[in-house]
C-alpha cells in the first residue's frame, strides 16, 4: 500500500525508480576493487551463495522473482498458516521436553514449567527410551491438570503400555474424553529409522482408531522428521521423508476404515528448526504447502492444514562453549514461530551435555516468552509473507522436497526406502558434503571452529539416561570433528599439565602480522592447540624459549617474500619439526605446510596433534 501525504503526492514521487542494471553496475564497481573483474549477471552470481539441496540464495530479490500464489492464512495451500489468525491469539504453544527417568524429579520439573509459561509437556516414557518408567507416569503427572495441559508421549516400543496408562489417568482424574489434549506419539516409521528394525504399524493404527472414536482432541500419530535431520539430512530430505511417512500413515489409517479427513486429524508433524532462520521459516511454510497438496490429491483439501511441532535442532548444539547455544536456539525459535509452527520446543542450552538443570530449562521456556510477549512476533499473521526472498525460497525448497518425496515413493514408500538403505545413502551423501564445509569452516561454528576459548570452564551435567542401542540412521553433530580434537587436547593437558602448543612467529610490525597472527591463533585453538608468543632478541631464540617444536609464520605477503625462507631455516635450526605459514601456498623454502581461509582445518589440526604425539 502506498502512503500518500496530505497533498495527495507519493512520498517517493521525487525519487526515480532505480533499474536492476544500475544496482548491478554498482556491484561491479565494488567487486573490481576486490580484484574480481566481472560484469552483468556474473557480478550478481559472484555474491550468490549455494546452500544445501542445490538451492542458491542471491544478494537481491525483486518483484521479478515470482513464486506461486501463497493464498491466504488458514486456506489452502496453507503456506501462510494453518489458521486464519495465525498465532496472533496467544502466540505459538510452548512445549518442554523431559527425559528425566526419576518420577519425583520429573514431577517437580513439569510443575515448574507449567507454572512459568509452558503450555504442553513432551515426555519420554519407557525404560527402552531412557525416560520415566510407565509405572512412574502417574507420579510424574501428580498435580498436573490434565484437562488443561496437553501431554505428548514419546514411548517408542512401549507405546501400548504408555498410552494405556495415560488414558487410565484421564479416567481416574475425571477428565472427560473430549477434554483430553495432546498426542500418543506413535511413530513406527520414525522408530524404524532410529532402530533399524522393521516398522510395526498395527498398534499405531489401533490407537488412532480409538482416538478418532473416543478422544477427539487426542492425536495418535506423530510424523517425526527429526531422525532424518539428526542423520545429517538436508531441509528438503527432511520434508520429503516426512511427506512419505505421512502418506504411509494415511494409507494405513484409511485401509483400517478411517476417512481421509479423519486420518489427517490423527497426524502431527515434527520438524527441526535451525539457526538459519530464513531456511527454517521457508521449511515450515513449504511443509504446509506440500501436505496441502497431498490432502488435495487424496480428496480432502479442507483437511490439509498441517499441525506442526518445531524442535530446535540438536545437530547444531555444541558441547564446547554451550552458552552460545542460547543464541542458536533463539534464532531457531524465531524462525519456527515466524514460519507459523503451532508449537515450539526449545532444547535447553546444555542439551548436548546431559540432563538439563533448572536454569537451562528456565532459559529454554523463556525464549518463546520473550519472542512472543516482548518482541511481539506473534502479533502479525505470517510476518514473512510477501518477502520476495522468503516466497522464492519457500517455492524452491518445496520443489526440491517434492522431488525427494517422489524418489521415495518410486522406491516403494518410506518403509521400503529405509529397508533398502536408499534414505540412509542420500542422507550420508548430504552429510559428507556438509562435513567438508564444516572442516573448511565455510560453515563456521562459533565457540568451536571459530573463536574457541581454551580456558573456558567446563559445564558439568548429570549424564542423560542411556537408550536402546541404535541400529538405524546415525546421529550426527556439527561439532563432532572438532570435539574429537579438543578431547585429545584435554587428555594431553590432564596427562602433562599443559596443552599442546604452537609458536606464533610474527614477522615485522604489528600492522603486517596482526591479522594473520590472529587468524592462525584462532585456527590452532579450534583443535585445542595453544598459541604462544615469546619476546626475544630473535625469532629463533623466541622459538627455543617457547618449549614447543611447531611454529607458524605470520606476516604480510611482502615480508614473506623477503624473510620467510630465512626465518623458516632459523626455526628448523632451533629445533622446529614442522613449520607452517599463514597464507596461501607459495614457494617458500623451509615451510612445510600452509594454513589459509578455506583450508581443511580438521585435517591440518589432526596432523599437528599426530606429529606432537597427542593421542
Amino acid at each position: 500500500m502506498t502512503v500518500l501525504p496530505a497533498d495527495g503526492l507519493s512520498l517517493a514521487a521525487e525519487f526515480p525508480d532505480p533499474a536492476h542494471e544500475q544496482w548491478q553496475s554498482l556491484v561491479e564497481g565494488v567487486l573490481r576493487k576486490s580484484g574480481k573483474d566481472v560484469s552483468g549477471s556474473a557480478a550478481e552470481e559472484a555474491l550468490s551463495t549455494t546452500v544445501e539441496d542445490g538451492l542458491t540464495t542471491r544478494p537481491l530479490y525483486t518483484s521479478r522473482d515470482d513464486a506461486p500464489d501463497a493464498g491466504l492464512p488458514g486456506f489452502a495451500p496453507f503456506t501462510r498458516g494453518g489458521k486464519p489468525a495465525g498465532n496472533t491469539a496467544g502466540g505459538w504453544g510452548v512445549r518442554q521436553r523431559h527425559t528425566t527417568p526419576d518420577p519425583a524429579r520429573l514431577n517437580e520439573a513439569v510443575l515448574a514449567d507449567l507454572e512459568n509459561g509452558v503450555t504442553s509437556l513432551w515426555l519420554t516414557v519407557g525404560d527402552a527410551g531412557g525416560g520415566v518408567p510407565v509405572s512412574g507416569l502417574a507420579r510424574a503427572l501428580d498435580g498436573v491438570l490434565l484437562d488443561l495441559a496437553p501431554i505428548v508421549l514419546d514411548a517408542g516400543s512401549e507405546l501400548d503400555a504408555a498410552a494405556t496408562e495415560l488414558l487410565r489417568l484421564y479416567a481416574e482424574r475425571g477428565v472427560p474424553p473430549q477434554s483430553a489434549r495432546g498426542s500418543l506419539g506413535a511413530d513406527p516409521l520414525g522408530q524404524a529409522a532410529r532402530s533399524g528394525a522393521a516398522p510395526e504399524p498395527a498398534a499405531a493404527v489401533r490407537w488412532a482408531l480409538r482416538c478418532a472414536r473416543e478422544y477427539p482432541g487426542l492425536r495418535a500419530l506423530t510424523v517425526d522428521a527429526m531422525p532424518y535431520h539428526e542423520a545429517g539430512g538436508s531441509a528438503a530430505q527432511e520434508l520429503g521423508s516426512s511427506l512419505a511417512t505421512g502418506v504411509a500413515y494415511l494409507r494405513a489409517l484409511t485401509e483400517a476404515g478411517l476417512g481421509v479427513e479423519e486420518g489427517c486429524a490423527q497426524l502431527e508433524f515434527r520438524y527441526a528448526a535451525t539457526a538459519d532462520q530464513f531456511l527454517t521459516i521457508a521449511k515450515m511454510r513449504a511443509a504446509r504447502r506440500l501436505w496441502a497438496r497431498v490432502a488435495e490429491v487424496c480428496g480432502a483439501a479442507r483437511a490439509g492444514a498441517q499441525r506442526q511441532h518445531a524442535v530446535t535442532s540438536p545437530v547444531m548444539m555444541t558441547r564446547r562453549d554451550p552458552w552460545v547455544n542460547m543464541l542458536r536456539t533463539t534464532l531457531a525459535c524465531l524462525g519456527a514461530g515466524v514460519g507459523g509452527a503451532d508449537t515450539v520446543t526449545v532444547l535447553p542450552f546444555d542439551h548436548a551435555l546431559g540432563l538439563p538443570d533448572a536454569f537451562a530449562r528456565r532459559i529454554a521456556r523463556n525464549t518463546s516468552t520473550i519472542l512472543v510477549e516482548e518482541s511481539h512476533l506473534a502479533r502479525v499473521i505470517d510476518p514473512a509473507g510477501g518477502s520476495w526472498y522468503v516466497e522464492r525460497l519457500t517455492d524452491e525448497l518445496a520443489e526440491s522436497a517434492w522431488a525427494f518425496f517422489q524418489e521415495i515413493e518410486r522406491a516403494g514408500g518410506q518403509a521400503a526406502a529405509l529397508e533398502s538403505g536408499m534414505v540412509a545413502e542420500r542422507l550420508a551423501a548430504t552429510w559428507a558434503a556438509r562435513k567438508k564445509n564444516l572442516a573448511r569452516r565455510k560453515e563456521p561454528i562459533t565457540g568451536v571452529s571459530e573463536f574457541p576459548q581454551l580456558a573456558e570452564r567446563t559445564v558439568e551435567r548429570e549424564a542423560a539416561p542411556s537408550t536402546a542401542a541404535r541400529g538405524g540412521l546415525p546421529v550426527v553433530r556439527r561439532d563432532e570433528a572438532f570435539e574429537e580434537l579438543r578431547s585429545r587436547s584435554d587428555a594431553h593437558l590432564a596427562a602433562t599439565g599443559r596443552r599442546p602448543q604452537v609458536f606464533i612467529a610474527a614477522l615485522g610490525p604489528a600492522a603486517a602480522h596482526t591479522a594473520r597472527a590472529s587468524f592462525a591463533a584462532n585456527l590452532f585453538q579450534a583443535g585445542g592447540i595453544e598459541p604462544v608468543q615469546v619476546d626475544a632478541s630473535s625469532v629463533a631464540a623466541a622459538f627455543a624459549a617457547s618449549g614447543t617444536d611447531v611454529a607458524c609464520l605470520c606476516s604480510s605477503d611482502a615480508l614473506y617474500a623477503e624473510q620467510a625462507g630465512e626465518v623458516a631455516a632459523a626455526l628448523v635450526s632451533a629445533g622446529a619439526r614442522r613449520v607452517y605459514l599463514a597464507g596461501r601456498p607459495g614457494d617458500y623454502t623451509g615451510v612445510d605446510e600452509y594454513v589459509f581461509a578455506g583450508c581443511d582445518v580438521v585435517t591440518v589440526l589432526s596432523s599437528v596433534l599426530d606429529r606432537m604425539g597427542v593421542a
